[in-house]
């Protein structure tokens, strides 16, 4: 059953159309994330969805009922949606307690009391009933919040950017614990990120949006090896889009050498085109004939990720275990290694903000997926 439907929404403020032709659908029970650079319309979406703001066009359905259109709009409070704001928003003059069952107005003392320990046990703070918030890790103080929000058994949960504030490490241990979480209360949830690791734990849906559009509305496997825009593909991962042309025979000319790939039989021979090329498609190789020299290092737990120089000036990214670390300065052959080809052709962009680029790109499908 589909919770939450966004039909060609635009949302406006003042006379300027910050979100345009948003259509999104979230099955019941499923998390769905928005990613997209700062000023992208991200977190004014999650306001029209909470009723916080108007809509222009189109319109907002939960659970098959309209909530919002141009000449409509649902009170918030009527929409049952909660929301987990990025500063987290706690009243510090209550108890944790008394914080989460805040929203439970018309519970009894003992069911308030019966929910509060109950999330309390789920979000690991047993115990925690009579603290106050400034005697609580930022960590701590996320989980609360993320407690009262559900505390009212809500339809949807929208999170705007709710570990922003923490640091990498627990925001991403966070993430999978209220993955989770959501998942035990069967909660349906949209969050709001421009962090990837915080939407891949948590996503069964994800969309990369910009300049108010939604560029593409997938799992989050699909987004990133499987990208439908060059710009979902400039943001979703470490990558560099370098050129190349196809040739008469199918292959590639690049920087990389002659590649070939299934998808570059769609293309006639000449074109110019563009693809992806990310830090595991280049696999180190002493012995192979593609050389560079190592402008940089940088050292990521299990693996170090390089910036390498080719002759031709081109500067491209791999991986290396940690353990075999090379030296910034030296020379390094490169053996291009793709499981996924992502390439993309010339032709014209509609998009808002590309329509000068030169060139513009669409993706291109092998022959079963385009047909």
């Amino acid at each position: 059953m589909s919770l939450l439907q966004l039909d060609h929404l635009q949302v406006n403020i003042g006379q300027q159309a910050i979100v345009r032709g948003v259509t999104v659908t979230l099955q019941a029970g499923e998390i769905g994330c928005l990613l997209g650079p700062s000023g992208c319309g991200k977190t004014t979406l999650l306001r029209a969805i909470a009723g916080f703001q108007p809509v222009a066009a189109g319109s907002i359905s939960l659970a098959g009922q309209t909530v919002s259109t141009p000449a409509f709009t649902q009170a918030p409070e009527r929409r049952g949606i909660g929301m987990v704001f990025q500063d987290f928003a706690l009243f510090p003059h209550l108890t944790v307690a008394e914080n989460i069952s805040f929203g439970m107005r018309h519970a009894s003392t003992q069911e308030k009391q019966q929910r509060v320990d109950e999330l309390l046990n789920r979000i690991g703070l047993p115990g925690y009933q009579k603290r106050y918030p400034h005697e609580l890790s930022g960590g701590q103080q996320q989980r609360i919040a993320l407690a009262r929000a559900l505390a009212p058994k809500p339809r949807l949960l929208l999170l705007d950017e709710p570990f922003s504030s923490l640091d990498a490490e627990l925001r991403e241990r966070l993430a999978v614990e209220v993955r989770e979480l959501l998942k035990q209360e069967q909660i349906t949830a949209l969050l709001v990120t421009h962090d990837q690791q915080e939407a891949f734990a948590m996503a069964d849906k994800a969309g990369v949006m910009y300049q108010g559009e939604l560029l593409q509305w997938e799992t989050p496997y699909q987004l990133y090896h499987q990208p439908r825009h060059q710009m979902v593909a400039d943001f979703i991962g470490h990558g560099v889009l370098l050129q190349g042309t196809v040739t008469a025979s199918g292959t590639m000319a690049s920087p990389l050498g002659m590649l070939e790939h299934p998808s570059l039989t769609n293309v006639e021979g000449g074109t110019p085109v563009s693809f992806l090329v990310r830090p595991d498609d280049l696999v180190p190789d002493p012995d192979s004939r593609l050389r560079g020299r190592i402008k940089a290092r940088g050292f990521r737990g299990a693996h170090n990720l390089y910036s390498v120089e080719l002759s031709s000036g081109i500067e491209i990214l791999t991986l290396s275990p940690s353990h075999e670390q090379m030296e910034v300065g030296s020379e390094i052959g490169l053996r291009p290694d793709f499981d996924h080809l992502v390439v993309f052709a010339a032709d014209h962009c509609e998009l808002p903000g590309f329509q000068n680029t030169a060139p513009a790109f669409r993706p291109v499908l092998p022959k079963a997926q385009s047909a």
